[in-house]
């Protein structure tokens, strides 16, 4: 091979590695990518997405403790996924980073690649949601079940024990949507005086939440009472509703979102499950720590619930 080959060949396996590097941290949703500094512990957020406020106020309360801590953090969005989730949390392992925070797109599909990360000596901290058919080293999260009782109870109160009730479900896949749903459905079928006459998936979305409570109203408009497993489904609920010129509906959310309080401030909906997703980013971050100093940790870290209404 002559020098100049030589010399051409080294250039393309350069930029080819160059290429491919980058190809891994678009595909990652990496938004801080940026090698950690010597010395400086590298954790990973792996989020179901980042286009509900929720979430955005989860990955700035890890963000902003980890800043605290003198930790790294990289995060990546799965964009409700369940697949991207998966590649996304295997990239964060072939990084090595100390710890991975994870926030789950469906609690059963991230079972495998949490065992692989248990394999490869990472710790695994599930935020908000659980993990299914997997063990994590410590979750932290609000109690759900408890969420949905009371969000029924507060309809059942303002419905006076009568009435027909629509309830929305989440992604059907996530733990929140499956534990929001059985507390809910379990205190609400223990008074004979309500009816849920449709429970239908709108993904946690307010766009999807709209459409789904305009079909439920094409085929009954005789309705008193929603629940939206999230505020951003109930905001899309009371779009609808309102559109429909329907009167005294009331609509319970679940978050307690910016946009959520402010709904229920303006009277658009009747309440919503406070929950605070700063402070189970903040605790995931503070629990990685104390894991890499080898500080006792609770494997379960639970987050108050409060209920939000005018």
């Amino acid at each position: 091979m002559t020098p100049r080959a030589s010399t051409c060949l080294c250039a393309m396996i350069v930029v080819g590695l160059t290429a491919c590097s980058r190809q891994a941290s678009l595909h990652a949703g990496d938004t801080s990518a940026s090698p950690a500094p010597p010395g400086e512990e590298t954790i990973g957020l792996s989020i179901s997405t980042l286009d509900n406020p929720y979430f955005v106020s989860l990955r700035d309360g890890a963000r902003a403790e980890a800043r605290a801590q003198g930790m790294q953090l990289i995060t990546v969005d799965a964009q409700n996924d369940a697949a991207r989730q998966i590649s996304n949390v295997e990239d964060l392992i072939q990084r090595r980073v100390s710890v991975i925070l994870l926030n789950p797109t469906d609690s059963d599909a991230v079972a495998n690649v949490v065992r692989e990360a248990d394999a490869a000596g990472i710790r695994v901290i599930s935020l908000d949601r659980a993990v299914n058919g997997a063990t994590v080293s410590v979750q932290v999260a609000s109690n759900n079940v408890v969420g949905g009782e009371m969000a029924a109870r507060f309809l059942l109160d303002r419905l006076g024990g009568k009435g027909n009730l629509v309830e929305l479900v989440g992604i059907p896949g996530s733990s929140a949507a499956r534990e929001r749903g059985k507390g809910f459905d379990e205190a609400i079928s223990a008074d004979p005086g309500v009816k849920l006459v449709a429970r239908q998936p709108a993904n946690f979305d307010r766009a999807q939440g709209l459409a789904v409570m305009e079909n439920i109203l094409q085929r009954d408009r005789n309705i008193q009472g929603v629940f939206a497993q999230n505020d951003e489904m109930a905001l899309g609920a009371a779009t609808a509703i309102d559109e429909a010129g329907l009167k005294h509906v009331a609509i319970v959310g679940f978050d307690a979102t910016p946009d959520g309080v402010a709904a229920v401030r303006d009277g658009q909906l009747a309440a919503t499950i406070q929950q605070k997703p700063e402070l189970i980013g903040k605790l995931g971050v503070d629990a990685a720590e104390r894991l890499l100093q080898g500080k006792p940790v609770a494997a379960d870290i639970a987050v108050p619930l409060a209920l939000i209404s005018r």
